[in-house]
């Protein structure tokens, strides 16, 4: 069962904490980044080559790897609903933080411990 939390924060520093520990499972952090970047593969190429079924599909993609990973790995509810742009920000931000290596920082500011995160560095 989906755990269903209808927390409010006042500012997008509020919410990214919240945000990364709702993404505590690597695996979830790794679906999130390729249906980011598939997504946005996908709807520069809709947008530059024309066909608009492929910003669609793009959309579809970024979403549905994300919400997956919601329902399947962490058994949770996607920020999306609650935050829609917090969301879409974060998920770039967490997706260009993996790319630099300055992800694993962010963690552990955020609390957020286990695999794929090493305390005291």
């Amino acid at each position: 069962m989906l755990r269903a939390m209808a927390v409010r924060h006042a500012s997008f520093a509020e919410f990214w904490p919240h945000y990364l520990r709702e993404h505590a499972h690597p695996l979830t952090r790794r679906l999130h980044a390729a249906g980011t970047g598939l997504g946005l593969l996908l709807l520069l190429a809709g947008l530059i080559l024309g066909p608009w079924w492929l910003v669609l599909l793009g959309v579809v993609a970024g979403y549905g790897f994300a919400w997956l990973s919601h329902l399947l790995v962490e058994r949770n509810r996607p920020a999306t609903f609650s935050h829609p742009l917090w969301s879409l920000l974060a998920d770039l931000r967490m997706a260009w933080l993996m790319l630099t290596g300055a992800l694993e920082a962010e963690l552990l500011k955020a609390g957020v411990t286990g695999p794929g995160v090493t305390p005291g560095r």
